[in-house]
Parts: C-alpha cells; structure tokens; sequence
C-alpha cells in the first residue's frame, strides 16, 4: 500500500528505520490520532487494514488486490470488531497485530535481501531495545516502570522541575538545559528521566527536548509529538494529552 516497490531497504539500519517509521505512524493511530482513526474504521465499510507508512505516517485502506502483495499485509478487517468490544480493548488487539505486522516487514526485508544470522540478530535486537506498541498503548510500559521505583522518580521530577522547567508552579513541563554550566543538571535530569518514554511515540526521554506530563494520566510526552511547544504550554493550566482528551462513552 506504500510503494513497496519503490522503497526497497537493504541494509540492518535502513530495515530499522524503515520499522520505527511505521511503527511511529502506527502508534499515533491509536494515540494522538485515535478519534480520527476511529472514525476511519466504521463497521459499515469493507474489510480495511491499518498501515504505518515508513515517513511515520499511517492510513486505514483495502489491502493490496495483488496475490501475493509486494509486503506481508496487516490484519484484515479490523474495523469489525470495533463495535462488538470496549474501545480499549479493541485498541489493544489493533495494538497487538500491529506488532506482528511490523515484525513481519522488517523480516521480509531480512530475508529478501539475506541477511545472514548476525544480521538478523542485530535488527532483532535494534528493534526489542524499543517498547512494542501494544506496551505504549495499554500503558504497560508505564507500569513496569513504576515497578523500578520510577514514581518515586517522576515524584522527584515534578518537584525539581521548576528549576529547569517552564511552570514551577505545577512542574509538569520539563525542558532540558544544554548550557555549559548546567550540564550537572542536565547530567542529573538524563540519569533521573532516563527510563521515561514518551507516551505517544514511544522513545526515551532526551535531555534537550521539551518534554510536558498529562495531569490526568500522568503520561509524559515530547511537545512536538502533542503539538504543544513550550510557549503554548505557559498558558495551559491543566494539561490533557490527547488520548484522555478524547476518553468518552462510545454510542
């Protein structure tokens, strides 16, 4: 559905990048964007399919009419089960055979091209360094890190936060220092925030972005990944990340 003939990656890294690509696409399907792509996937239309494109965007569409299609395809007709299931719960399930679709191009890519046992260890390592999207989704990923003490952290954070942040009245902004003198607080700030992933892509938290937490779900998330920049966030008393912004009872 993207041009898979066009776009033909060779190599361990360019196989990775072509699988965060879709997978960050993915993931702003069932986040950022979720009530755009639940309105996407009405039970009335034909069995549609969920794709992450490799630019980090995503599209519901028909799958490839071609058999068998130039890449393996998604699961098939997910907008039928949409209605039938709680909305989180359907969620999750997209979640889940997002996951296995990724991970079906990425090895499509290894073996069309032969990657030889190291290679294909290599990417499989390059790929399980990163959260699946079934972890970002449910909030998983969250909770094993509460495991590690990390509210505790996140505690810690919200406090300090005024000191390098751009609300000390709330601490829910955070933004990192790349000055000379305070790379100890930068240091400190990386080493504190270092197992925090954003909750809409999924990466890990970098000193030298803008960073802003969800009151509500207490999610913390890159400002450009919520389209908040750290100008707009002065003026947010209480803010709602997307996903709790759009929490409401379902006809």
């Amino acid at each position: 559905m993207d041009g898979g003939t066009q776009y033909n990656p060779r190599t361990v890294e360019e196989v990775f990048r072509d699988f965060k690509g879709r997978r960050a696409g993915m993931i702003k399907a069932l986040t950022t964007d979720v009530e755009e792509f639940y309105q996407q996937c009405d039970p009335e239309k034909e069995n549609v399919c969920l794709y992450g494109l490799p630019n980090e965007q995503w599209e519901v569409n028909l799958p490839a009419e071609e058999v068998p299609p130039e890449l393996p395809e998604p699961a098939l007709g997910i907008n039928f089960a949409r209605d039938g299931m709680q909305e989180k719960d359907w969620l999750s399930l997209v979640a889940v055979h997002s996951d296995a679709w990724l991970f079906a191009v990425a090895f499509y890519f290894g073996a069309r091209f032969g990657f030889d046992k190291a290679d294909r260890k290599r990417l499989f390592t390059m790929i399980n360094d990163l959260p699946t999207i079934f972890e970002v989704v449910t909030g998983t990923v969250k909770k094993q890190l509460k495991e590690k003490s990390s509210v505790s952290n996140h505690s810690s954070n919200k406090s300090k936060s005024g000191l390098n942040g751009q609300g000390s009245d709330t601490g829910k902004y955070l933004k990192g220092q790349p000055k000379d003198d305070d790379e100890g607080l930068v240091k400190e700030d990386e080493e504190e925030h270092g197992d925090t992933l954003c909750g809409a892509c999924g990466e890990n938290y970098a000193a030298d972005e803008f960073w802003i937490c969800c009151d509500i779900c207490e999610k913390w998330f890159h400002g450009k990944c919520v389209k908040i920049t750290p100008a707009r966030a002065e003026h947010i008393k209480q803010y709602k990340c997307p996903s709790c912004s759009n929490k409401r009872a379902r006809p």
